[in-house]
């Protein structure tokens, strides 16, 4: 985890001065929670936004690669830094920075991952478990990225997160504490395999029905 990260948001949050319409609502308290801005279907284009609605946000470097591009003079050569964050909550963003040094890098890759931040429909739809809270996902879903292929299935409570050591880390720092997942592919490739498990939990919430979802939970 960055540890610099609690006090680089405290100074940038008392010396924010909003660009957007939405930055102004959440610096006024016109917003108070990001679901807000999802439903108006607005891009959070600036970070203090999600620093202001999410402060318990956790970030964790999954991946630091080394990636070079040829030029007419030489080849240049850069870090590639993958992070996930995520509230243990139900939202979860992943961002990529690149730069010269490691830090910059991870610090680029945090930035993107506050700007990609979505919610996650947790649930429990497991047949096998009718306890309903906020465990698992509701529903089965899938996500390709790459040659990367991940199947998210709800498991009943107490089974845990059964999945590789990336996968693990994006479903927890989500929220999910019970799932069996089932990978093919190039599983060895971390980013792919990343964006694949982001991409996964994307995608329940563009369901037509996820809102009724949501509400069928929350009664619960």
């Amino acid at each position: 985890m960055y540890n610099d990260r609690d006090e680089d948001n405290k100074s940038n949050l008392s010396e924010w001065k909003p660009k957007t319409n939405i930055g102004k609502m959440v610096k006024s308290g016109e917003i108070t929670a990001i679901e807000q801005i999802f439903a108006y279907g607005k891009p959070v284009k600036e970070v203090e936004i999600v620093d202001s609605l999410l402060p318990q946000l956790e970030d964790k470097v999954i991946e630091i690669a080394s990636v070079q591009r040829m030029t007419k003079n030489n080849r240049k050569q850069k870090y590639r830094a993958t992070v996930i964050l995520g509230d243990r909550n139900g939202h979860i963003g992943i961002g990529v920075g690149k730069d010269v040094e490691a830090k910059p890098a991870i610090q680029t890759g945090i930035r993107n991952a506050k700007q990609h931040i979505v919610s996650v429909a947790l649930g429990c739809g497991s047949w096998e478990c009718d306890c309903g809270t906020r465990h698992s996902l509701p529903l089965v879903t899938r996500s390709k990225c790459g040659s990367a292929e991940i199947i998210l299935k709800p498991a009943p409570r107490g089974v845990g997160v059964a999945a590789s050591a990336t996968v693990r880390t994006v479903l927890e720092l989500a929220g999910v504490k019970d799932m069996w997942t089932f990978a093919r592919g190039r599983t060895r490739d971390r980013y792919n395999m990343a964006l694949a498990t982001f991409n996964a939990l994307k995608s329940l919430g563009e369901l037509k029905n996820a809102q009724a979802i949501k509400e069928t939970q929350a009664q619960q």
